[in-house]
């Protein structure tokens, strides 16, 4: 497991796929900084766009943390979007997300600054559209995804999916200010993926990439998949929109930009870290501000 690097370091490339159908995903990057990505927005849901480090305060598993070693703000920022799309026989039929990924797509991105992918999962992955500005390329991506399944058979490797989406696709400007993030359509479900949850999280918490999740499913806190994506979205700092119809859709793209152009990244040193591998709890609020702040939930402390 691991932490993630403070800002202007290169991430070695060392994570590796499997030899073999039994084997796991494995990294390790010896590092005792916490790089937290974070966006503020105020109780009507307006972005903070001024808050100064001392507005903040920083919990780690519970204990305040004083080691700031750098605070910035980011405004107005270039996206770097991947879409991905679960086409296993779960999902058939959902017809909404195609519209609801293109009305993104071609409606938010901005030609002249951001750029998407488009993949699809099932039993394997596969890239459909790589990274591009053009949003009809993206759109006839999107329109043709369900009928290029890998098979029919059953399936589903969610995790190792997002594992090499945030490994492979966000590699050649790892250490540029842009607002990474993954738009998942998928209802959590996974059987046959080797990635663990805890790998996915390590590794698009390298990317510096929150996972938003738009699901067909009204709320609910029994349903196995549900829990499944709340985790990722928790630990990657995005959120998941709920059986959204008509303009809600258009208001929760409009959030998930929000989240990602206006960005403030803080990078601190814990105090009282121990390398066993457990999962560090993170609390970010602001006292004096009030309003909410929206970031990962934690980090895995490396061996």
């Amino acid at each position: 497991m691991l932490l993630l690097l403070p800002l202007g370091s290169r991430v070695p490339q060392s994570a590796e796929k499997p030899q073999d159908e039994a084997g796991r995903y494995t990294l390790s990057v010896p590092v005792d900084e916490v790089n937290l990505t974070f966006h503020a927005s105020d109780f009507h849901g307006m972005p903070m766009e001024d808050l100064t480090e001392k507005d903040l305060r920083l919990l780690d598993d519970g204990k305040r943390q004083d080691r700031i070693l750098s605070f910035q703000a980011f405004r107005n920022l270039p996206i770097r979007a991947g879409i991905l799309f679960d086409t296993s026989r779960s999902m058939e039929g959902l017809w909404r997300n195609q519209d609801i990924a293109a009305m993104y797509a071609t409606r938010l991105l901005r030609k002249e600054t951001d750029q998407a992918f488009v993949m699809r999962f099932d039993s394997a992955t596969k890239v459909k559209q790589s990274w591009t500005n053009d949003a009809a390329l993206l759109a006839e991506s999107l329109w043709t995804i369900a009928f290029d399944r890998e098979s029919r058979l059953g399936g589903t490797v969610l995790f190792d999916s997002l594992y090499k989406a945030c490994r492979d696709q966000w590699t050649s400007d790892r250490d540029a200010i842009t607002g990474n993030f993954i738009l998942l359509f998928t209802d959590g479900l996974d059987n046959a993926s080797h990635a663990r949850l805890e790998d996915v999280i390590d590794i698009c918490q390298q990317a510096r990439t929150a996972i938003y999740v738009f699901s067909d499913e009204a709320k609910s806190f029994h349903a196995e998949g549900q829990k499944t994506l709340n985790e990722l979205v928790k630990k990657s700092g995005g959120r998941i929109f709920f059986d959204a119809t008509g303009p809600e859709v258009w208001n929760d793209l409009r959030i998930m930009e929000s989240d990602q152009r206006s960005q403030y990244r803080i990078v601190y040193k814990p105090s009282s870290l121990k390398a066993d591998g457990s999962f560090h709890r993170i609390k970010l609020d602001s006292p004096t501000r009030g309003g909410v702040i929206t970031t990962r939930s934690g980090y895995y402390a490396a061996r």
